[in-house]
């Protein structure tokens, strides 16, 4: 069998991956709060944990891999939405959680076992803060209740910081009612115009911690394997989830092997409205970049490196893809090659996986051989699947002719400054569902999602 060696977060070492049952590997990751799209940067631990997902299918099995991520659907930013809107908190879930699935599956990513949402386990939720209470780790004040960070010695090891250290400037909220500073909410009133539950400290709602240990522990148990994550979650949400996890069920281990992904640059720089380089993957997807596309890109950087968005590494991405997806036209997948197998299981190493489909891809090209082992290879990191290759269909339009008379025509505005010619074929390419991509470089037109190649007849 495949060895897999993972970076643990917690021992800050790579380590032989041994499962509790190699008959039912679990893992649980955490998912989106759902009020808006999800960003570019929501989008990486989805690839990284989708990629872990199928290499554990691979060696284990497909139906002993048990994959949870969730969707926390009660949260103060989807009240504020809601507030906002003046939409029902029902309506906007439901609908950015749709966003949210149709998103990645363009990305490639397969669904999990389960996609459990906050609201569907608020009992056990409950149940398990009235644990808490019963072992001394928890405490009720002012309809709040608040767990006990100094109950539990551990505290601190998962991000490598003493209690006393991570108090100043750390992300607390300072309450009169908490014993300690530290302390954190399990459970906090809800007045009229708020989402909430009877419980027996009063109609409330859930603070967020409490989601993912109740979730987890309800379906994949108390110990389970895997624990994964983008790194900023790894304080304070992570290090609650353990403390409040490994109290209320002193016997067990909560998760063995936790995982975290860097985050997510554009161009150099993070990501940021106030710099104009946010994006949400619709973002992307709508200017007419692939799903595929983005998760290469993503692919080509080790996950716990952070990764850097730019329209040059996206372009090189578009060219390999459509070069591997016309080569392997008619091909059946066989297996997957050890070479890329072997990257995988080295702690996720996704570029070193890339470079190993180079290798396999010239090595076909040379003898004529050996695509049905690209083929395999290549899905198993998600790629080249037949479900996502609708964008090959679009980019094979040929659109030299309307790439042509806008060049001319721009050529010719600027020496008379008369944009009009220009904006209208740009209007009426647009309306067709093209991309117009305007650079110094020249002009670039890619067919878009909405693509109608009937609407091209007569743009000359």
């Amino acid at each position: 069998m495949v060895t897999i060696r993972l970076h643990n977060s917690r021992t800050r070492r790579k380590e032989v991956f041994t499962p509790l049952d190699p008959s039912n590997v679990r893992m649980y990751v955490c998912g989106p709060t759902v009020y808006d799209r999800a960003h570019l940067g929501n989008a990486r631990p989805v690839v990284v944990f989708d990629v872990l997902f199928r290499l554990l299918r691979h060696v284990y099995g497909e139906s002993h891999v048990t994959y949870v991520r969730n969707f926390t659907d009660v949260d103060d930013k989807i009240n504020a939405r809601a507030a906002e809107t003046g939409r029902p908190i029902a309506a906007i879930t439901a609908e950015t959680t749709q966003w949210y699935l149709d998103d990645m599956a363009e990305l490639g990513a397969l669904e999990p076992t389960h996609m459990p949402r906050a609201t569907a386990y608020v009992a056990q939720m409950i149940a398990m803060i009235e644990r808490l209470i019963a072992k001394g780790h928890a405490y009720e004040v002012a309809g709040h209740v608040l767990f006990k960070v100094r109950s539990y010695p551990e505290y601190g090891r998962l991000s490598g910081r003493s209690v006393d250290d991570m108090i100043a400037g750390a992300r607390v909220e300072v309450a009169p009612y908490k014993d300690d500073p530290m302390d954190f909410v399990l459970w906090k009133p809800s007045d009229a115009s708020l989402p909430g539950w009877d419980s027996p400290w009063g109609r409330g709602r859930p603070g967020w911690h409490i989601e993912c240990s109740a979730m987890a522990r309800d379906l994949l148990g108390p110990s389970f394997d895997i624990h994964g994550g983008g790194n900023d979650l790894m304080f304070p949400h992570h290090e609650n989830e353990i403390a409040q996890s490994c109290c209320a069920d002193p016997d067990a281990g909560f998760a063995r092997y936790w995982l975290h992904n860097e985050m997510l640059l554009v161009e150099g720089k993070k990501m940021s409205k106030s710099l104009g380089n946010f994006f949400t993957v619709r973002d992307l997807l709508d200017q007419g970049w692939p799903g595929e596309v983005i998760r290469f890109v993503m692919l080509s950087t080790h996950y716990r490196k952070p990764m850097d968005w730019t329209v040059e590494k996206a372009r090189a991405a578009e060219n390999t893809l459509r070069k591997w997806r016309n080569a392997t036209q008619g091909v059946e997948p066989s297996e997957a090659h050890t070479m890329v197998i072997e990257a995988l299981a080295d702690d996720l190493n996704t570029s070193m996986a890339l470079t190993a489909l180079h290798v396999l891809a010239r090595e076909a090209e040379e003898t004529g051989a050996g695509w049905s082992l690209f083929l395999a290879s290549a899905q198993l990191l998600g790629l080249l699947e037949p479900q996502n290759g609708e964008w090959m269909v679009r980019s094979e339009v040929d659109l030299s002719p309307q790439t042509t008379r806008l060049t001319e025509l721009r050529a010719d505005a600027m020496q008379t400054k008369d944009f009009s010619a220009v904006d209208a074929l740009k209007s009426a390419l647009v309306a067709a569902g093209v991309e117009v991509r305007m650079s110094k470089a020249g002009v670039e037109l890619v067919p878009g999602p909405d693509f109608d190649p009937a609407k091209l007849e007569g743009l000359q």
